[in-house]
């Protein structure tokens, strides 16, 4: 505990007593300083004991002391501590009284008790509660520390909370809790997200004062030692943190650090493992690829897991990389299931990743990105169909493919499943097929379009009918025999047989194309 001004008058050496404001004297203090400025607050920075003579005071004016002692008062001074026996015999009355009224710490200081004793006293009983807090500081960092050994980071947590008699809640990289202390944290810690975001905004380290409005002060440190933020650790207490609590503030930090932030060589060296296993796989060797794994990763390779290719929207030097973020966001979903992945960068614009099908990072993988435009995602992703080691070349090109739709289409993710389950139709929304199929109607439309017939509804109804004649007329209203010259024009016009199937197929195809995936 700090020096209070209590602590101060049961100082035997001293000798101080109390003559006003007995119910303030809990209050602590941050030094004691000597000053006979009749007004000494510009100088003074609160939380100290003002030491006088009352050498230029006038302290025996009623107005003037009640408007020094509200003054000393407002600007945070604890108390007053009077010389007796300088120039005053006692406390003068109006000092007294203007002390009373405002309830205002007034000490007696006998003539025997140099100010220089006061200040001495006060630094020392400083300089001890600093030792106090430092001893106190390293003997929780060694418990935090066993904590951490013993038990990784939620003991931590557990520790932290019960060190600063407050609440302390543990975040990944995405910013999804995932340890706190005690158990009701989690929703308290579940509504940071926005002082989150801002943190996550910085390069770590870095700290903020959470905004959001509650019975606590909250605390926010960011974990990680390169620009990239791995994770933060809020801190919650009904006051500001001391020195010791500080202390175990920091230690936790350091620790929390260590857990969540691994060595490069170490990602290296896992990225080159993940690398080989999946060259493994893609060249058709699944038992090498297990063997190679080993237990590194789990089932995975032994239940049925989905390929998936990412890729930058667009290219350029974006302030925060797509891919590496997006890596981090799966691996924290894994981290959270208790499920393991393979991510490894294919190149410097392309990311791979095999996960289980099922899983925490299929799901999450789907629910943030399904619905996104690839522009505001910042990635295109590809997702193959649910697959087993011996087919993973194909799952491979059921990504690509569905990569490709993806990009094609303006979306941030495409599933394979998606492509197969639906229509073909929808693949030809491309520019290339569009020009193909108006250069190949073209002349069509221009026939129609002088009056002489109509040609393109024809040719679409026939063709819809499987060339049935009575069919297809009956649809356009007219005889077969006038459709049966329709069609010949239509050949004429094109320079195309319709007994040709591939014909038939191209021409279906374009009308399809320029009525649009949901024409007719």
């Amino acid at each position: 505990m700090p020096p209070t001004l209590a602590s101060l008058v049961q100082h035997s050496a001293l000798k101080l007593t109390v003559r006003a404001g007995e119910e303030r004297l809990d209050t602590p203090v941050r030094w004691a300083h000597v000053s006979e400025l009749a007004d000494p607050v510009p100088y003074l920075d609160g939380g100290e004991l003002l030491l006088v003579t009352a050498m230029t005071l006038d302290a025996q004016d009623p107005d003037t002391m009640r408007r020094y002692v509200r003054r000393l008062d407002a600007a945070g001074v604890v108390g007053l501590g009077f010389a007796i026996g300088v120039f005053y015999d006692d406390i003068p009355d109006a000092l007294l009284d203007a002390a009373r009224d405002e309830g205002f710490p007034l000490l007696a200081v006998p003539r025997r008790t140099p100010f220089l004793a006061i200040s001495k006293a006060v630094s020392a009983a400083i300089a001890a509660d600093q030792y106090r807090a430092v001893t106190a500081g390293f003997e929780v960092q060694r418990e935090l520390t066993r904590a951490a050994l013993a038990d990784g980071p939620n003991a931590v947590v557990a520790r932290l909370a019960a060190h600063v008699n407050g609440w302390a809640a543990l975040y990944d990289a995405s910013g999804a809790v995932v340890a706190a202390s005690p158990e009701w944290a989690v929703r308290r810690a579940g509504r940071l997200t926005a002082d989150l975001e801002r943190l996550r905004e910085r390069s770590a380290p870095a700290s903020t004062i959470a905004a959001d409005t509650g019975d606590d002060r909250v605390e926010l440190q960011s974990l990680g030692t390169g620009r990239r933020v791995r994770g933060a650790l809020a801190v919650g207490t009904a006051a500001a943190l001391g020195t010791a609590e500080r202390y175990a503030v920091h230690s936790a930090i350091a620790l929390l650090t260590l857990s969540t932030e691994r060595s490069r060589s170490l990602q290296h060296a896992e990225q080159r493992l993940g690398a080989a296993v999946l060259r493994m796989l893609l060249s058709g060797e699944p038992d090498h690829a297990r063997a190679v794994a080993s237990d590194l990763y789990g089932t995975l390779l032994d239940a049925p897991f989905r390929l998936l290719l990412a890729e930058p929207s667009s290219p350029g030097d974006d302030a925060e990389p797509p891919l590496p973020a997006l890596a981090e966001a799966l691996d924290a979903a894994a981290s959270r299931a208790g499920e393991t992945l393979i991510a490894v960068p294919d190149s410097d614009s392309r990311l791979v990743v095999l996960a289980a099908d099922g899983g925490a990072v299929v799901a999450d993988c789907i629910a943030r990105y399904s619905a996104q435009d690839a522009d505001d995602a910042g990635v295109v992703i590809g997702l193959s169909a649910p697959t087993g080691p011996i087919a993973a070349a194909g799952a491979y090109k059921q990504s690509e493919q569905a990569l490709s739709v993806a990009r094609r289409r303006g979306r941030a993710l495409v599933e394979h499943e998606d492509l197969a389950a639906g229509s073909i139709v929808p693949l030809l929304a491309d520019e290339a097929v569009r020009a193909f199929a108006d250069g190949t109607l073209r002349p069509l439309y221009a026939h129609d379009a002088t009056g002489r017939g109509d040609l393109v509804a024809s040719l679409r109804a026939w063709l819809s009918r499987h060339g049935q004649w009575d069919a297809a007329a009956a649809d356009l209203g007219v005889h077969r025999h006038t459709l049966r010259y329709r069609m010949r024009r239509v050949e004429e016009i094109l320079g195309r047989s319709l007994d040709d199937p591939d014909v038939r197929m191209e021409l279906w195809l374009a009308l399809k194309t320029t009525a649009g995936p949901t024409g007719d």
